[in-house]
């Protein structure tokens, strides 16, 4: 395990701002400094699919969403003003024509690194890696991915991937060196470039992918989830279709830490949501892994699972969730955590509802219900 390195811990913001992407719009919900009072805003882009929304923490203003639109098909929307209006990118993210490749959605944004304003990524469906330079009014494809002689072996062709569609996601940006980052596949699993995206190597080691006739494979794993540990870039939490696991850097080797998990619930899920402020300390949120599709809450009662010990136990936190026939799962990024200095942990459902907790996943309460399907919730 590698050494806590957490940060002191900031002092209270003055509220907190929600931004959920759903099957059919982005909301924003607002708390005040208490997280007691929530107010619920929107929609904007009614009746579009909104996968992802990201406020750029570099300006504090910058907003960018992620949508396919009926008419205008995948493409990327920006704001300057904290999402009083919006302008299409003049270019977003498309593979080369000559390429054989149609991106169907764009499916997940990072800002880029401090040092770097204006530069954004983002992930696509199928699996595709693009860079803008001008805050994301224009899109480039990155060759060192979507042209890598191993792409295509390493996406298990240009068609695989999840019912949803083969999805490139967790695009990570080591906040000590613009030029590390790491980015995660379904299917494909987890790969690095230390070079700015020019060239990029499989970090699978120790993972499993059960449904692989080896199951211990270089490459062509399905990654559901993977994020930085708060205050340690050195150690990274995935949540996996086949179990949940930590890699301690330099190391390259993931640990199974899916083994602390109640064998009634297991270790399929979607979301892995790490304590801003404490790198020991990790959010997940189980779904049934059986054969049922899609996918639901193991026996219709939902639950987050938090571990403080770097995943060597996990405790069960339902307290005001419902106790039975609650049959809801929670996306990839439809879970986050706010910085205040007793964490805040938000999540949206499949339902149409955003939950909430303001003492660390001790109690919950829903904050919001009626919304369309729950695609992403982003601290803005």
């Amino acid at each position: 395990m590698s050494p806590r390195t957490a940060k002191p811990r900031p002092a209270a913001p003055r509220r907190v701002r929600l931004l959920i992407a759903t099957r059919k719009g982005l909301w924003t919900l607002t708390g005040d400094a208490t997280r007691r009072t929530w107010k619920l805003a929107g929609p904007a882009f009614l009746g579009h699919i909104v996968h992802h929304a990201v406020l750029d923490p570099r300006d504090g203003k910058t907003l960018l969403a992620a949508a396919r639109t009926g008419h205008l098909g995948p493409t990327v929307f920006r704001s300057t003003d904290g999402g009083r209006t919006w302008k299409e990118a003049a270019t977003p993210p498309a593979f080369a024509p000559d390429s054989g490749r149609v991106v169907d959605h764009t499916f997940w944004l990072t800002p880029g690194h401090a040092s770097q304003p204006g530069v954004w990524w983002a992930g696509t469906s199928p699996q595709g890696l693009f860079r803008s330079a001008d805050g994301g009014a224009t899109w480039e494809g990155v060759a060192g991915f979507n042209a890598h002689p191993m792409r295509k072996a390493w996406c298990g062709g240009d068609q695989d991937g999840t019912p949803d569609g083969p999805k490139l996601h967790s695009i990570l940006v080591d906040p000590r060196d613009a030029r590390h980052m790491y980015v995660s596949m379904s299917s494909g699993g987890t790969f690095e470039s230390v070079d700015g995206g020019a060239d990029w190597h499989p970090l699978n080691q120790g993972v499993r992918a059960d449904f692989q006739p080896n199951p211990d494979i270089e490459y062509g794993h399905d990654s559901h989830c993977v994020r930085f540990a708060g205050g340690n870039p050195d150690r990274l939490w995935q949540q996996n279709h086949c179990g949940l696991f930590r890699l301690d850097r330099p190391g390259t080797r993931w640990t199974d830490i899916g083994t602390g998990m109640p064998k009634s619930v297991g270790y399929v899920g979607f979301p892995m949501v790490p304590h801003p402020h404490d790198p020991d300390t990790a959010w997940i949120f189980p779904m049934d892994g059986g054969s049922v599709w899609p996918r639901v809450s193991p026996g219709g009662k939902p639950a987050a699972y938090r571990t403080r010990d770097g995943g060597k136990t996990w405790k069960r936190q339902a307290d005001g969730m419902p106790k039975a026939q609650a049959w809801w799962t929670v996306k990839r990024q439809a879970m986050t955590a706010d910085a205040f200095p007793t964490v805040g942990v938000y999540f949206g459902t499949t339902s149409g509802e955003v939950w909430g907790t303001r003492d660390e996943g001790r109690t919950w309460r829903c904050l919001a219900a009626h919304l369309p399907h729950i695609y992403a919730v982003e601290v803005g």
